[in-house]
């Protein structure tokens, strides 16, 4: 049984290493907001799409693997609430409420779009924090027109679990994405490195037993 001490030193290797991608330009075509448990994700996507004066802002999700038995909502429907709420019109607000994960997120927003006549050159990703490196991986590979950047809240570890995140959650589920960023390089996503000792943190949390959300061996 390893301390407690060891196991939030390896969160803490995962959390800022799946939170490191580029920041957005100074403007954008689209905010795309990648639907997910923490509804906060809502409020920065809002922001966004002010800041960077988007022409549209998509919030994406149907039911995930980790919201089917919290909301009785889809995510995309949730977070455009939250968006309208926060003042964003109505008329710039498209919902996506199909995609149970993020390679979905990515080709059914696009779809939707394209529904509608708009190809966007730009779009800015609003996720959680430690969704920004496979968020990215994911829309660069799946939609390569569009030149995309991340916006997510800047924030540690510790912090971000003292605002209310469940600390075996967030685990669970940053080990299943550290572990699909090597799974699905060349398919789903595109090839991200990931350094020897990020991946040997990975290894270690998931034998803690927070594979929840692991594929197969790892």
């Amino acid at each position: 049984m390893r301390s407690t001490d060891e196991i939030y030193k390896d969160a803490q290797e995962l959390f800022t290493f799946l939170s490191e991608a580029e920041d957005p330009a100074v403007t954008a075509d689209i905010v795309l907001a990648m639907g997910s448990q923490d509804l906060r994700v809502a409020n920065l996507a809002a922001r966004a799409f002010f800041e960077y004066r988007a022409g549209w802002l998509v919030c994406s999700g149907g039911f995930g693997k980790d919201t089917a038995a919290l909301f009785r909502k889809p995510e995309g429907v949730l977070y455009a609430e939250r968006c309208l709420e926060l003042g964003v019109p109505e008329g710039r607000v498209l919902i996506e409420d199909k995609a149970a994960n993020s390679g979905e997120n990515v080709r059914f927003s696009r779809a939707l779009l394209n529904q509608h006549g708009i190809v966007p050159r730009t779009g800015v990703i609003a996720c959680k924090p430690y969704m920004a490196k496979r968020a990215l991986a994911t829309a660069r590979m799946q939609w390569p027109e569009t030149g995309w950047s991340v916006a997510r809240q800047k924030t540690g570890f510790m912090e971000y679990l003292e605002e209310g995140n469940d600390f075996t959650a967030v685990l669970e589920l940053m080990v299943g994405d550290l572990q699909r960023l090597r799974v699905y390089a060349g398919s789903f996503q595109i090839p991200v490195e990931v350094p020897a000792p990020v991946w040997e943190a990975c290894k270690r949390l998931a034998g803690d037993g927070y594979d929840r959300f692991v594929i197969g061996e790892i």
